[in-house]
This record gives C-alpha cells, structure tokens and sequence, in this order.
C-alpha cells in the first residue's frame, strides 16, 4: 500500500490522526495532515484504509 496526502484539501479534522496515529500527524502551524509513512506495514493497513474512509475532505489516496 501506498498512501499520499493532499494537504490543499485538508481541513484538519484530525480523524486520521485519531485512527492511524502510526501513520499520519498534523502539522502545528495549521494542523494539516503529515504523512509519517507513506508505505506502512501490512498491519496497519486496516487503520490506514479506516482513515482514508473517514477523511471528510477525501485528502487521502491509497493505492
């Protein structure tokens, strides 16, 4: 898997942060999406993909 962010969407919700704290961080400035691991393990897979679903700006593409 592989996972990008785009941050002009972001509206910094922090829902993926809260689901994949492995994976992604927000930024302190304006508290847009950081992605810590664009290519996480396997086992973190199910949280990525829980994130992306509930990104409400759609900011994270997994591919």
């Amino acid at each position: 898997m592989i996972v990008t962010v785009d941050t002009e969407r972001c509206c910094s919700s922090g829902q993926c942060v809260l689901i994949a704290p492995e994976v992604f961080d927000q930024n302190d400035e304006d508290g847009t999406v950081l992605l810590l691991q664009p290519e996480p393990a396997e086992e973190l897979h199910d949280a990525v993909e829980d994130a992306a679903d509930h990104c409400p700006c759609s900011a994270i593409s997994l591919s």
